[in-house]
C-alpha cells in the first residue's frame, strides 16, 4: 500500500456486502455471507435511523469496516452509549493505520451523537486485538460480561 493513497471514510451501504464478506473471510477462515446479509440489513433498517457503521475506501475499493450501534437507555444506562461489534481490514492494508483511522472516525461520529462511552468485547486470548484497542484508549470496563452456556 502506498502511503500517499487517499483514504475515504463513509457510512456503510448495502453495496459494501461483498467486500465486507471477503475481508472477514480472510480473518475468520470462512465466508459468512448470510451472517453479513442479516447484519447489514439490521444496521440499515434500525428504528433509530442512526447508521454508525463505516467503511474505509482506497481508490474506490472497500479496504476496511467498523460496525457498531448506538443505544439510548438500554441496560439501565441513562446516557447514550455505543458498541463496536465488528472491525475488519483487508490483509494488504493491515499495519498501515487503517483500523486506527476508522476507529478515530467512528469515535468522532459518536461524539457528534452525544455518546459518552463506547464498548466492545475482545476474546480473552486475542492479544493482538486487545493491544489494538488498548493503544486506542480502551480500558477494561467496570461492567462484567456474563454468559450462560445452555445445555
Amino acid at each position: 500500500m502506498a502511503a500517499d493513497q487517499k483514504r475515504v471514510m463513509r457510512v456503510l451501504r448495502q453495496g459494501d456486502l461483498d467486500a465486507i464478506v471477503a475481508i472477514d473471510a480472510f480473518a475468520s477462515k470462512e465466508p459468512r455471507q448470510e451472517y453479513y446479509e442479516r447484519k447489514i440489513a439490521g444496521i440499515l433498517n434500525r428504528n433509530a435511523n442512526i447508521n454508525t457503521s463505516i467503511v474505509c475506501e482506497v481508490e474506490g475499493k472497500v479496504v476496511g469496516f467498523v460496525m457498531g450501534y448506538v443505544f439510548f437507555g438500554e441496560f439501565g444506562i441513562s446516557d447514550a452509549t455505543a458498541t463496536i461489534d465488528t472491525l475488519g481490514v483487508s490483509p494488504e492494508f493491515r499495519k498501515h493505520g487503517v483500523a486506527a483511522e476508522m476507529l478515530d472516525q467512528f469515535m468522532m461520529n459518536m461524539k457528534a451523537a452525544s455518546v459518552k462511552k463506547v464498548y466492545t468485547l475482545v476474546n480473552w486470548d486475542d492479544f493482538a486485538l486487545e493491544k489494538f484497542f488498548s493503544a486506542n484508549k480502551f480500558v477494561p470496563s467496570k461492567r462484567i460480561n456474563l454468559e450462560c452456556v445452555l445445555p
